[in-house]
């Protein structure tokens, strides 16, 4: 049996292809760009609805490794193949505010090209397809994770 306030919640959540769209300057034009050519990109904005972090692959790909035995699902996350790089879609304003070494940081100001939830265009995919819920990775626990990645990554290069 289904509870209530969970149907409710999935009943008001929006798509996974709505909520990316949702953060265009014409939602409705983005929706129909997908519509017409669901292997196409759009390009979106970052600063609205979300900022995104991006790491080199390896490190991101390792990063992400340990974010998934931090938390039950991580927000969403882009990967570039072409430019061996992942993006991790974080709460609005870390851009600005994030210090650390080694990270791209996309914020206000930015545009960033962006497959439809779930296909794969020009070489970028979404290894974490947004899932219309809004949840984006939280900021302690990638860092905590990226230290983590970072740190195992350092001692097998000490050990080899």
């Amino acid at each position: 049996m289904t509870d209530p306030q969970e149907a409710a919640e999935a009943v008001e959540r929006p798509t996974p292809l709505a909520w990316l769209a949702h953060a265009a300057p014409d939602p409705a034009a983005c929706l129909r760009r997908w519509e017409r050519d669901p292997r196409g990109t759009a390009l979106l904005p970052a600063g609205r609805a979300w900022d995104v972090l991006v790491l080199p692959g390896l490190l991101g790909r390792a990063t992400l490794e340990v974010l998934g035995k931090l938390v039950e699902r991580p927000g969403p996350v882009l990967a570039d193949a072409g430019r061996d790089r992942l993006g991790f879609l974080v709460p609005v304003g870390t851009a600005a505010q994030w210090a650390g070494g080694g990270v791209r940081c996309a914020g206000r100001g930015t545009w960033l090209v962006m497959p439809r939830p779930g296909e794969t265009a020009d070489g970028i995919s979404w290894i974490v397809p947004p899932d219309g819920s809004g949840v984006l990775t939280d900021v302690a626990q990638l860092e905590l994770a990226l230290h983590e990645a970072a740190a195992r990554r350092d001692e097998e290069g000490r050990s080899e």
